[in-house]
């Protein structure tokens, strides 16, 4: 059959829900996908345990999203956090609320996500076609038509009265998602913009780094300084990796810290050890146990300060001879440490690429999407949903449950326009 009432071009998460709404709405769904099978990087997501969805409610919900979260308020009403958790848990799926507000599922396995919403969309109907890649939109004087597809390395048109595009954005490539979703909207039309990594590692000058590589600090503040001025922060958990920085609150920084590196600033970032302790608390606290352990040395002293495989670092940074005894600390020795402890400071060289981005900020440009319907202003019959459109959020399961609503949305506002023009 090449006829169809609504084309899904992708089968992620977003390409799954759109399915699954659509046909359970009595549409004639068909899901186009390039690779061998759907939900590849699901799979992959939170590493393998598949951070579902977040429990803040819309309006802290739209605080975590860029550049405009408002722009997904209509969609997030439509289909949010309790509907898919009901969803999975229709099929088997039971779910936990950890810290964060960060629900996932109690199996830690993100298959089980991935077959209850493949199950879904299967069950409502929905028809699947693998390695077959989208190579072109079907357009005429009433909008889009359908599209042109390779399979089997043939060239086909299949047609259809709606198409939603859900190709996701370009990062983890090997899992298919490659920009073809931009190619197709731009192809029409639609406004690009500039898609870049977020949720990205950040790649650091130096070797300081390297040498903590696998040590992760927990209740810490970072500082992200633009051309020597401060401009962001987040507190929270990092970690040092053999080519830079990474874990939670990098990865939130990412984003931001990326945009100004595209914009050829300088950027440090300033990490405080010590958040809870001000300067004076903090000098407080290093001449007492100075004074109490006077006869160690100060590598054996630092111990109680920071975690061991950071000491050797600090001690040499400090410029202070690791066998020196406590109560031989100078005054100048003392400040060095207590400033090096609330500034542990590293220079930002770069980013690492799409291949290890957890999501991807730019995008087709909101401004060109109806926010209510999902569907394309500048062409008729044309859908989009989940992270080919420009917006993009913080960790903590945001992103998914922008697919999810967004897929939702649009397959609803598609269906519903086929019956309405019946």
């Amino acid at each position: 059959m090449n006829n169809y009432d609504v084309i899904v071009v992708g089968a992620g998460v977003a390409g799954l829900i759109a399915a699954g709404r659509a046909a359970e709405l009595g549409a004639n769904v068909l899901v186009v996908e390039k690779m061998r099978r759907p939900g590849i990087k699901l799979l992959i997501t939170g590493k393998g345990r598949c951070n579902i969805t977040n429990s803040d409610d819309i309006e802290d919900f739209m605080k975590n999203v860029h550049p405009n979260g408002r722009f997904l308020k209509h969609a997030l009403f439509t289909f949010f956090s309790k509907d898919i958790i009901d969803l999975l848990h229709n099929y088997g799926v039971e779910t936990i609320v950890e810290r964060g507000g960060r629900v996932f599922p109690t199996s830690n396995k993100s298959v089980d996500i991935l077959n209850a919403l493949l199950s879904n969309a299967t069950k409502q109907g929905a028809e699947f076609r693998y390695n077959c890649k989208v190579t072109n939109l079907l357009i005429n004087q009433d909008g889009v038509t359908g599209v042109e597809i390779i399979e089997n390395e043939q060239k086909k048109q299949i047609t259809a009265k709606k198409v939603i595009i859900c190709t996701g954005g370009k990062s983890y490539p090997a899992t298919g998602s490659t920009g073809d979703g931009y190619i197709l909207a731009k192809s029409v039309g639609h406004t690009i913009e500039q898609p870049f990594p977020a949720l990205v590692p950040i790649v650091t000058k130096g070797n300081i780094a390297g040498q903590l590589q696998g040590l992760a600090l927990k209740n810490v503040k970072v500082t992200v300084r633009v051309n020597c001025k401060k401009q962001t922060e987040a507190f929270g958990e990092m970690l040092f990796t053999h080519f830079g920085l990474s874990g939670p609150i990098i990865l939130t920084l990412s984003r931001f810290i990326v945009k100004e590196l595209i914009n050829n600033n300088k950027i440090d970032i300033s990490i405080d050890l010590k958040p809870a302790l001000d300067n004076p608390k903090l000098d407080n606290r290093l001449i007492r146990d100075l004074n109490k352990y006077g006869k160690k040395q100060i590598e054996n002293i630092f111990k109680l300060w920071l975690p061991a495989k950071l000491i050797p670092v600090f001690i040499k940074e400090c410029g202070i001879d690791p066998t020196k005894e406590g109560h031989q600390i100078t005054g100048p020795d003392r400040n060095k440490i207590k400033s090096l402890m609330k500034d542990f400071r590293f220079e930002i060289t770069g980013n690492r690429s799409f291949k290890e981005a957890i999501i991807t900020a730019g995008g087709i440009n909101t401004k060109e999407i109806d926010p209510k319907t999902m569907q394309s202003k500048l062409v008729k019959n044309l859908y989009f949903a989940g992270e080919v459109i420009d917006v993009d959020a913080n960790t903590g399961g945001y992103n998914l449950q922008i697919a999810y609503s967004t897929g939702w949305l649009a397959a609803e506002s598609s269906v519903k326009s086929i019956k309405e023009n019946i």
